[in-house]
């Protein structure tokens, strides 16, 4: 069998998320569908993650298995014919035969899209944005900064998922505004996230950025690790999976020759 790695970007706001379920409409499923029919019987596909009913991806990492003589299809075209048009992929080839989309990421990086006005939002991307009004972005920062580096973020993570630790490392947490809009694009990077982590992290920075929570508050927030003390989850809209990196020998795909993300 040959392994097939895809990069693929859908808008997530007609999906139950990522994962496959037996009644809703997942990307899981509309993308094992359609490898099924190329293939002539049933496949299984893997995630870099389970993205959130109506959370985006631009850079969603999956791989499925195929027989080898079925290797080398221009899997991107034949797929692109057959998945809905919410849902494309970027780029598809072959992949090491150990190479896995999970457990092989060594960094994500997802992005959180803010809209700064309540007056209006443009109709391009109202399925896109979380239209929270005008907030304190000097403020918001500073509680970002508390939150990079390696913490334990029970706190901030939503219960449906066991994992065997709570801590991970955050490497970045800035924004850049958006030219030409009230919008600003918040991004973060870690090692892993938890359930609804990044949700949860908007969530409170949007609260720092209305006043209800100082920045200094973060750290206690992070050390009591209670999920009662903080803010409601970010809205699924403002999510985008931007990004999965690969390290050791599937990193190096790109140079020869295979997948460039």
């Amino acid at each position: 069998m040959a392994r097939i790695r895809l990069t693929l970007a859908y808008d997530g706001t007609d999906f139950s998320g990522w994962q496959l379920q037996p009644r809703d409409r997942t990307v899981q499923g509309e993308l094992e569908l359609a490898a099924a029919s190329i293939l002539g019987h049933s496949v299984r596909a893997h995630g870099s993650g389970r993205t959130d009913a109506g959370v985006h991806a631009l850079g969603q990492v999956a791989h499925f298995d195929v027989p080898d003589e079925r290797a080398d299809l221009p899997w991107a075209r034949a797929l692109n014919s057959l998945l809905p048009r919410d849902v494309r992929v970027l780029e598809a080839g072959p992949a090491y035969p150990d190479f896995h989309s999970r457990y092989s990421a060594v960094s994500k990086t997802y992005t959180y899209a803010l809209w700064h006005t309540r007056e209006y939002v443009l109709p391009q991307r109202r399925r896109f944005v979380w239209g929270c009004g005008s907030l304190d972005l000097e403020n918001m920062e500073r509680a970002a900064a508390h939150l990079c580096g390696t913490h334990d973020f029970a706190a901030f993570q939503n219960v449906g998922t066991p994992v065997k630790s709570t801590v991970r490392t955050i490497s970045e947490f800035g924004f850049t505004h958006v030219p030409g809009c009230p919008e600003t694009l918040w991004r973060v990077s870690a090692d892993g996230f938890l359930k609804q982590m990044v949700r949860n992290l908007m969530g409170c920075l949007v609260a720092v950025g209305r006043g209800r929570l100082s920045p200094d508050d973060v750290p206690e927030l992070l050390e009591r690790v209670d999920r009662t003390l903080l803010p409601a989850t970010a809205p699924p809209q403002g999510l985008t999976l931007e990004h999965v990196e690969y390290g050791g020998e599937e990193g190096k795909e790109a140079a020869l020759g295979g997948i460039v993300e």
